[in-house]
């Protein structure tokens, strides 16, 4: 295979969707690794195996019908599989692996079967202190921009993904492309005030747009930042309720085709008739409750 991304849009052709058979029991509460999947559980409403299998496979549908080639991880029992954007991310023609929480170590083995079919020298693994997952690594051509916490207490969050050693090596290894840090957020266990990464709070979506969550941000001047780079008129800006549905989390198939939750009632209109985009609607509510969405679910390997 040649992978191929270099941005969030281009026409998709192969992709790994995440798995959603043997989840294993709702966790315990010391054991949820985002703040939304903490209020799930405290709350009683953390979603079926069932439920997940329902969505996942609407989804799954939604990219087979534009001819896209997907793949799936091997079913490990008793394992949350369901956020694929976690475990790899592709930047042009080279696969990264992520330094996931020690937790979720075990997801990766899963991979093999996309591995197999890669060139052994485009697969990079991190060293061991640099942290970093695929929800804070959004792909802009020559620009790649990347979540990060950098504050004194990022060893104690477990919502801090992304850290200055991982963004420093990521350079080293693109020395071709212009990387951009944004300082995020965070909140362990309330989803209302942090993100879990980048894509809860930004995202490239069609021609030079993007969806914002103001918020979501550290630092005011890495905001001002966006809005400057892509235009007011071109970024959709979600209210603190939206980014707790995580309205940002939308998936592109190509410029003009993205898919997107379909309670995102005003995103979805503006997509459509602002933009014209056309918007593939389905059901991922349920797995919202866990932290993550569509984005989350992916990750793609081939673009145009």
């Amino acid at each position: 295979m040649h992978l191929n991304v270099k941005n969030e849009t281009s026409r998709l052709r192969a992709v790994v969707l995440g798995q959603p058979g043997s989840l294993g029991p709702v966790p315990k509460l010391d054991k949820t690794f985002d703040a939304k999947s903490y209020e799930s559980v405290s709350l009683g409403i953390y979603p079926t195996e069932e439920a997940v299998y329902k969505e996942m496979s609407a989804f799954e549908k939604v990219l087979l019908k534009y001819n896209v080639q997907v793949f799936r991880p091997w079913t490990l029992e008793n394992c949350n599989q369901v956020f694929a954007r976690d475990v790899a991310f592709v930047i042009d023609d080279k696969i990264i692996n992520s330094n996931i929480i020690p937790d979720r170590e075990d997801e990766k083995e899963a991979y093999e079967v996309v591995y197999d079919q890669i060139s052994y020298n485009k697969i990079y693994n991190l060293p061991e202190k640099a942290h970093v997952e695929g929800g804070d690594v959004l792909l802009f051509n020559d620009i790649v921009f990347v979540g990060l916490y950098t504050q004194a207490d990022y060893s104690q969050l477990k919502t801090a993904r992304t850290n200055l050693y991982a963004f420093n090596f990521l350079k080293e290894i693109c020395p071709e492309k212009t990387f951009i840090p944004i300082e995020l957020r965070k909140h362990d266990t309330d989803p209302h005030q942090g993100v879990l990464h980048l894509d809860c709070s930004f995202m490239p979506i069609g021609s030079a747009k993007a969806i914002i969550y103001k918020d979501g941000f550290a630092n005011e001047s890495d905001c001002n930042l966006l809005l400057e780079m892509f235009g007011q008129k071109n970024i959709f800006e979600i209210t603190r309720e939206e980014m707790y549905y995580m309205n940002s989390n939308v998936f592109s198939i190509s410029p003009t085709v993205v898919v997107s939750e379909e309670r995102f009632i005003r995103l979805n209109k503006h997509l459509e008739n602002n933009w014209g985009l056309t918007v593939e609607s389905v059901p991922y509510y349920e797995i919202s409750k866990m932290g993550g969405l569509l984005r989350c679910s992916t990750l793609p390997l081939v673009r145009e």
